[in-house]
């Protein structure tokens, strides 16, 4: 299991040497850390309850609810994702995660049965309808992508989840398996693991 060690380290400078430019450069990055990490604690919230609600895991030849979302940190995405299809999420629904974190998680539990792809949430937590196929970068647009070691668990999305979470665009991805119910978060390359027979009841949101 990974643990994540605060804030992506895309911005290189030291403290005591940096330039005001770098300064304001390292808070930015800092602050959009600390917003998205709320954001990204909604969805996967959002998605332990979906795992957790679902009562047929250990049944042979039944697949539960499957999720692959990304937090953006801008609208231009086209760059590393395909649309697919009729493969939509129903705004109409649910546009804004942090408007109801009740409605998001019953439109989440739709999609997560019916339709395939990745979901888009842009950093002030707008969804995008189009859902979208997420190309695997390559090694020049993320360089560290050689030194990411996957477990040996992680099947298609979660490498996928994994690599492109080393993209600047990129500010988290979260994943639920439909194999077993496991949530799992991606942090700049790092990952955090919440196998279902773990998670619930160490995070709730604030009413």
């Amino acid at each position: 299991m990974h643990r994540f060690q605060g804030p992506p380290n895309k911005v290189h400078a030291s403290i005591g040497t940096c330039t005001h430019n770098k300064m304001d450069e390292l808070e930015r990055v800092n602050k959009r850390f600390a917003t998205s990490q709320a954001l990204m604690n909604q969805i996967r919230y959002a998605a332990e309850s979906l795992s957790l609600d679902f009562d047929r895991w250990d049944e042979p030849h039944v697949a539960g609810p499957s999720l692959y979302v990304l937090i953006v940190a801008e609208m231009n995405f086209d760059a590393f994702t395909d649309p697919l299809g009729a493969n939509k999420w129903p705004i109409n629904r649910c546009q804004l995660v942090t408007d109801s974190l009740d409605k998001f998680t019953a439109v989440a539990r739709d999609v997560a049965f019916t339709r395939d792809g990745a979901v888009i949430v842009t950093a002030d937590g707008t969804i995008q309808e189009q859902m979208v196929r997420v190309r695997n970068p390559s090694s020049t647009e993320t360089p560290g992508a050689a030194d990411v070691v996957p477990a040996d668990w992680m099947g298609t999305k979660h490498l996928s989840a994994l690599e492109t979470s080393l993209r600047e665009e990129v500010i988290w991805a979260i994943t639920l398996s439909e194999e077993d119910g496991r949530v799992t978060t991606f942090l700049n390359g790092t990952y955090q693991d919440y196998p279902r027979d773990q998670i619930g009841g160490r995070w709730r949101p604030e009413e």
